[in-house]
């Protein structure tokens, strides 16, 4: 664009993963004049609010959609390399498996036993453990899982396919980076987007501060509100999916590895126990993130601060993490949470890029690959703004006017 372009004033709904690394990413894109245009990042609770703060943070070569996949990957390690992500939000490589395990009972009733006098500790291996271990084929560093309760372990990916990212701390990081380039964020929920003519013309909120109705004008609306999508624009095929999750302080440092998991928990009297299969997640600076299956149990609320947490559903995945690893039962639960993912009604998705109105354009939709595909999401949408078109990768599947 040339400098007597047009000034340009562009409204993000939603500061998530999505809306924060569009913001990001409009915010550093050559065109953008800080003098002249102007970005506003709409967020009606706190950045990272939603799933984009309680989610695992897992990064995959072998994730989905394919279309966008491999652009996002790439982008997470470039923006880790530029702004210190290692630090700043916990960027590193790791391994991932599957593992198939029996777990043991928990032997008091906050979920948490303590090794009796006929256990061995994992951090003083017994030979027989370590055979035990190598007949499962684990690799030799995953030492906190109890080698006694591992059926089987299958590779997943390798530190070259799989990385992971501190949601929260990620998320926060893209919008204060975004904040720094010259992007606005204000806090309040999106009332209405006011259209003219089939033409976007601006976005009237209700401010968080004074609950006062507010108009800003915009040439642009980007809608990246995840669950709540469907609340600002009522056409969007979007539904949502309560998950609950832990993070635990393990006994010990334990090593950088993502686990999908398969265990039969103990059966009472004698009977077979449920098939369980929570995930979990070792990250950086000593904590253990698990997290179990989705419910829609409780509908979704107005916004991210109203999200009901099931104490119980949180102690199942306690109980479930803690029947195959000591350093997690001897370990600290320091979080208990819940949150929605934004799922698209028809299966597939996300649906990022534009409507069927000018100047509206949407990132929603994205499942559990919301940190993933954050990024590449991001990124396309700048791309759509400022150049008119997606150049870095081909969403055609993913196209929004498909699927209303």
């Amino acid at each position: 664009m040339s400098s007597d372009q047009q000034a340009r004033n562009i409204v993000i709904i939603g500061g998530g993963i999505i809306g924060s690394t569009a913001a990001y990413f409009l915010s550093h894109h050559a065109s953008f004049n800080r003098e002249r245009d102007s970005i506003t990042l709409l967020e009606a609770t706190k950045i990272a609010g939603g799933a984009s703060g309680k989610a695992g943070g897992l990064l995959a070569l072998w994730a989905y959609p394919n279309c966008i996949v491999p652009l996002s990957y790439r982008l997470h390690k470039e923006l880790a390399d530029k702004h210190g992500g290692a630090e700043r939000w916990g960027y590193r490589a790791v391994h991932c498996g599957q593992i198939d395990a029996k777990g043991k009972a928990s032997t008091n009733s906050n979920g948490s036993s303590k090794a009796n006098g006929d256990s061995v500790s994992l951090q003083k291996r017994t030979e027989k453990a370590k055979g035990l271990l190598r007949a499962a084929g684990v690799p030799k560093d995953l030492d906190w899982v109890d080698a006694d309760s591992l059926v089987g372990y299958d590779e997943m990916g390798t530190p070259s396919t799989t990385a992971q990212v501190h949601p929260y701390q990620f998320t926060t990081s893209m919008a204060s980076l975004a904040e720094e380039a010259g992007a606005n964020l204000v806090y309040g929920s999106c009332t209405n987007i006011q259209i003219s003519d089939d033409t976007v013309t601006g976005v009237r909120y209700k401010s968080k501060d004074s609950g006062e109705e507010k108009e800003i004008e915009a040439d642009t609306v980007v809608i990246t509100a995840g669950p709540w999508t469907r609340t600002i624009y009522p056409s969007a095929p979007i539904s949502a999916l309560r998950a609950h999750s832990v993070t635990i302080k393990p006994s010990r440092p334990v090593s950088a590895y993502a686990l999908f998991t398969s265990i039969e928990m103990p059966g009472k009297k004698g009977r077979r126990g449920q098939t369980v299969t929570p995930e979990i997640y070792a990250r950086p600076n000593q904590e253990v993130y698990a997290c179990g299956e989705g419910d829609q149990l409780i509908p979704l609320p107005n916004s991210s601060d109203l999200v009901k947490v099931d104490e119980s559903r949180c102690q199942d995945i306690v109980d479930q993490v803690n029947s195959i690893s000591e350093e997690l039962r001897d370990g600290e639960v320091t979080a208990r949470q819940a949150c929605y993912l934004p799922n698209v009604t028809s299966g597939g998705g996300p649906l990022i890029g534009e409507t069927g109105v000018k100047g509206l354009l949407m990132g929603a939709g994205h499942t559990c690959w919301g940190i993933q595909n954050g990024p590449g999401t991001g990124k396309c949408l700048s791309e759509l703004v400022w150049d008119g078109k997606i150049t870095s990768a081909n969403l055609k599947s993913l196209d929004p006017r498909r699927y209303m």
